[in-house]
């Protein structure tokens, strides 16, 4: 068991993928000397060389359609995305080349390739460094989606997301990279696909994932405190997504809040309102209410604090969730 930070977490199991599977490479902008921005990739070109850690141009198309390339030859290529906001040159090859090649090859090929992308906001950045595009990507079928909360997921998820035969998207919860925890090295996490479900309650459910589960546990905490039992679930996973946990949960509870940092326009939190409204209608108390960022683009670094969900806004949607 170790004390780590999210960051060297995801260092670590890096380290260990690369020394269990000689085909496993990293590609990336100012991965290997550098290190990554927020030192993800610290010490592992010094580590395992220039060949197994490839610093990139800076071109997010060409570090995609080079890690597709390599993964049809048998490798597992790791691409990192500097920031969430500079994905959007690759997201054609992502979205167009990648996701569709296992099934336009009649299951002929698969493409195991990981791209990591540090994601939201809380950092004080600027334009184009806090944006929560994953909602994008889980519309696209091919694509596994996954997002760790903690360092012992991180450690775990991304070994999980490279020995997967399909593309996996991890979205890195930047703000979070300094949050430590403890690690089991020899325990996996279990399944990445699957939901967890970190507190028991009976009044209500509130479903979160990657920057926000911190959030959510606090506002559960806060709700303890006024005699209201709330269920925090990990949703861990946003494509997939684990429907039946979050749905046992509800027929539990009776009441769902929702909370995310992409606006909630159109966002993941709108899909699963509405399937639970479908696979658990009888057993809701209120309406499913999400809680999210606003329907704008990220503000500047001064006011950012307005626009990010806090526990003040996932107890108000609690406050209108008991008020029916």
């Amino acid at each position: 068991m170790a004390v780590l930070t999210i960051a060297k977490a995801i260092n670590e199991g890096l380290r260990a993928a690369l020394a269990g599977n000689p085909k496993t490479l990293l590609i990336g902008e100012d991965i290997g000397e550098l290190g990554g921005v927020y030192r993800v990739t610290d010490g592992l070109k010094r580590e395992f060389g220039a060949s197994r850690v490839v610093d990139s141009p800076l071109a997010e198309s060409g570090i995609i359609g080079t890690a597709i390339g390599m993964a049809l030859r048998g490798y597992r290529p790791v691409c990192e995305i500097q920031f969430d906001g500079f994905v959007f040159p690759g997201f054609n090859q992502i979205t167009t080349q990648l996701a569709k090649l296992h099934t336009r090859s009649d299951g002929m090929l698969s493409a195991p390739v990981v791209i990591r992308i540090p994601y939201g906001g809380g950092i004080g950045s600027v334009e184009h460094h806090s944006e929560s595009p994953e909602a994008l990507f889980a519309h696209t079928a091919g694509l596994r989606i996954i997002t760790p909360s903690n360092p012992q997921d991180a450690y775990w998820m991304i070994q999980q997301a490279i020995d997967c035969a399909d593309p996996v998207i991890v979205f890195e919860p930047k703000r979070r990279y300094w949050l430590k925890g403890e690690v089991d090295i020899t325990a996996p996490s279990g399944d990445p696909f699957t939901a967890h479900l970190l507190t028991h309650g009976s009044d209500a459910t509130i479903v979160a994932y990657g920057p926000l589960v911190p959030v959510a546990l606090a506002a559960a905490k806060v709700a303890e405190q006024d005699g209201r039992s709330v269920e925090v679930i990990d949703l861990r996973s946003i494509s997939p997504i684990d429907f039946d946990t979050v749905t046992e949960s509800v027929k539990r509870t009776g009441r769902l809040v929702i909370a995310h940092e992409a606006p909630t326009f159109a966002g993941i939190g709108g899909e699963i309102a509405a399937r639970i409204s479908e696979r658990a209608f009888l057993s809701l108390e209120a309406p499913v209410i999400r809680v999210g960022g606003f329907h704008m683009p990220y503000p500047i670094a001064k006011v950012e604090d307005q626009y990010l969900p806090d526990i003040d806004r996932i107890l108000e949607a609690l406050d209108r969730s008991f008020a029916y």
